[in-house]
């Protein structure tokens, strides 16, 4: 696709299921991997805001991960992220997505970051990130993605701060109670796809 970059860091969660669903589809997108340090003028000129993913396509700018997904599944989805067919599915995707973005992930930073939130224990900060693993390990019984028999988006724009969450503290999550929730992990993390976003530019 003539014009279209997409200015990313590649440890950004955001910015990781924006890649990997534009790799997914096929489109052929410049990588600009940028500096959270040193963001490139043409970035904030393009997104004041200056957070990454920004993507620009011919002039159009889409600087939300989430609408950056869409955007590439609407020209190409060919294993079905979006279960069109299964409205009751894609209503559950849209709500695990909003609790992911608007709760597990203030849960995430404050467990991260627990020094700068020192009104409790980390180990508060990461219960309450746990009652999201939790939803996602029921999910996963009996099928080895959240909600088919194949990925999903749902899959792609939870796995990498699922994955960011079991960092804090690998030898923790290595012996949590979520057996279904690791091997959905380490698939994900062992997925061509994500290798592929994830190796350093040559």
């Amino acid at each position: 696709m003539i014009g279209a970059a997409l200015y990313s860091f590649r440890r950004c969660p955001y910015a990781m299921r924006a890649r990997m669903a534009l790799r997914y589809s096929g489109l052929a997108v410049r990588i600009v991997e940028v500096s959270l340090k040193a963001k490139p003028a043409e970035m904030l000129a393009l997104s004041p805001k200056g957070t990454v993913p920004v993507l620009c396509i011919d002039g159009r700018v889409i600087d939300e991960s989430l609408a950056i997904m869409g955007w590439a599944l609407a020209q190409n989805d060919p294993d079905d992220w979006l279960l069109k067919d299964d409205p009751v599915a894609r209503a559950l995707m849209a709500e695990l997505i909003e609790e992911n973005d608007q709760g597990f992930k203030v849960h995430l930073n404050r467990y991260k970051y627990s020094e700068r939130y020192p009104d409790q224990p980390m180990e508060h900060y990461r219960a309450e990130g746990e009652v999201f693993l939790l939803k996602l390990e029921a999910l996963l019984a009996g099928r080895e993605y959240l909600l088919a028999g194949h990925l999903s988006l749902a899959d792609v724009a939870l796995a990498p701060f699922v994955r960011q969450f079991a960092h804090v503290d690998r030898e923790w999550f290595a012996q949590a109670p979520y057996p279904r929730l690791q091997a959905w992990l380490q698939r994900f993390l062992e997925s061509p796809l994500f290798i592929a976003v994830m190796a350093k530019p040559l």
